[in-house]
């Protein structure tokens, strides 16, 4: 189980791409070097932090990072402003108390094929779509609250998983197309086409 310590916790928000979404960023890692996306309340039973947060009736979506927490809130809440003090102060006294984070041992029960992490059963094409993604695209989704995960590639074509901000925001097929999809076509000439897959 990954907890955190009983340190003074500090907690500031940044704006996304997404309207629909809020990243709340710790001065402490909450989940190191991972990610672990929560698309609704029933997904989240790794997560005592997320389950925490799915009781607010304004949130649709969790999505954690080593050092941030990216929100989605329903469509019928008309403002975050409204919100921010209270989940900010949440996050900071259940950080502060070192509750559980995320539940490793839960996460071994949740099926995911989606994942950047290179295998040995991975091909040479797989290989380097999978270090792309990791080393340029991981990087910059990351600064909007959000992730890209590998999902599947067969016959020049790369499915992806989107997660966080990057789940739902207008701009994030212009990201796909025009950024993603470009530059794997150039940096790995057997990619013919990029798309986003639903969860």
């Amino acid at each position: 189980m990954i907890k955190t310590g009983s340190t003074i916790i500090s907690i500031y928000t940044e704006m996304t791409p997404n309207p629909e979404t809020m990243k709340f960023v710790a001065n402490k890692l909450l989940y190191p070097g991972k990610s672990i996306d929560f698309p609704d309340e029933a997904s989240a039973v790794a997560s005592p932090l997320a389950q925490e947060l799915f009781t607010f009736p304004f949130i649709k979506s969790v999505f954690i990072a080593s050092n941030f927490i990216t929100l989605t809130k329903t469509i019928e809440t008309d403002d975050w402003q409204d919100e921010i003090r209270t989940i900010k102060q949440f996050l900071k006294e259940d950080l502060e108390e070192g509750k559980v984070v995320v539940n490793e041992e839960a996460i071994v029960t949740l099926k995911s094929d989606s994942s950047n992490a290179i295998s040995e059963d991975d091909d040479d094409v797989v290989k380097r779509i999978k270090e792309l993604l990791e080393n340029y695209v991981k990087p910059a989704v990351e600064m909007d609250g959000g992730a890209i995960q590998f999902k599947s590639y067969e016959n020049g074509k790369v499915n992806l998983m989107l997660q966080g901000s990057c789940s739902g925001c207008p701009s994030s097929m212009i990201t796909l197309k025009s950024g993603i999809e470009g530059m794997m076509k150039r940096m790995i000439p057997e990619v013919k086409e990029v798309v986003a897959e639903a969860e």
